[in-house]
């Protein structure tokens, strides 16, 4: 099956969108083929505040709906406890949000952005996706990751090479509790190293100290810049590295 056959027989359906690279594309297909979705953006304590711009934008840009829900996910102590298998209460969490509110404005059939370039097997949040009946399109007609930037910079859509973007949870160890300072200082520390131009990158808690993991393209240029780095985040925690491997 084809994406366009995949909306051709589901032409009513709500979208889980994050406003990454797969989302994106997504939306962009619904949209393209005529099908009435609507977009879905959950905000957490999880997501920095540019991906919810970005994803406003694009929904806006391509004319479909979109709504916002706020969800407390630091209020599931399965989430705050932080699990090996966390993202799989994270993500029923926030789904079932969205099956709420889909259903409330008509729309049955929820989907995601899944590729089939995706790993389910050592994914937790996957397994809520299958429990809740979430559709993954993009795994279903077997569109890759490659090709999902390789369609969506030919449709000219900005995400194109949007580096992938894992919630600000994933950068507190596994069975470290997760609270709203820790993710408030990555937030801030991640901001500050966009603003320098790094594009690729994760600031991993280790205690109360900051390992920096950047991805190979920019990584000798943060390896030059080591002292600038510490000097602009060395005030949110008692230390930080950078990681001399690239990510």
């Amino acid at each position: 099956m084809t994406i366009h056959e995949f909306f051709k027989v589901n032409n009513r359906i709500a979208l889980a969108f994050s406003g990454g690279t797969d989302s994106a594309y997504l939306l962009w297909e619904a949209v393209s083929c005529g099908a009435d979705v609507k977009a879905y953006y959950v905000k957490s304590a999880l997501q920095p505040g540019f991906e919810t711009r970005d994803a406003e934008e694009l929904a806006e840009k391509l004319g479909c709906g979109f709504e916002i829900l706020k969800v407390d996910v630091l209020s599931d102590p399965d989430v705050t406890a932080n699990p090996a298998d966390r993202c799989y209460y994270c993500k029923k969490l926030i789904m079932g949000t969205i099956i709420a509110a889909a259903k409330a404005d008509g729309y049955e059939m929820l989907c995601d952005g899944t590729n089939a370039s995706d790993d389910i097997s050592d994914r937790p949040g996957y397994k809520a996706l299958q429990e809740l009946g979430i559709r993954s399109p993009l795994r279903e007609c077997g569109i890759t990751k490659a090709q999902v930037r390789a369609r969506s910079k030919e449709a000219g859509l900005p995400t194109w090479s949007k580096p992938a973007y894992a919630c600000l949870a994933t950068r507190i160890k596994t069975g470290e509790p997760i609270t709203a300072e820790k993710l408030e200082i990555t937030e801030k520390a991640e901001g500050i190293l966009f603003g320098m131009g790094y594009s690729d990158f994760r600031v991993r808690m280790r205690g109360d100290a900051a390992l920096v993991q950047i991805a190979k393209d920019q990584h000798a240029r943060a390896m030059a810049e080591e002292k600038v780095i510490k000097e602009a985040i060395g005030g949110l925690y008692s230390s930080v590295s950078i990681d001399p491997q690239p990510r």
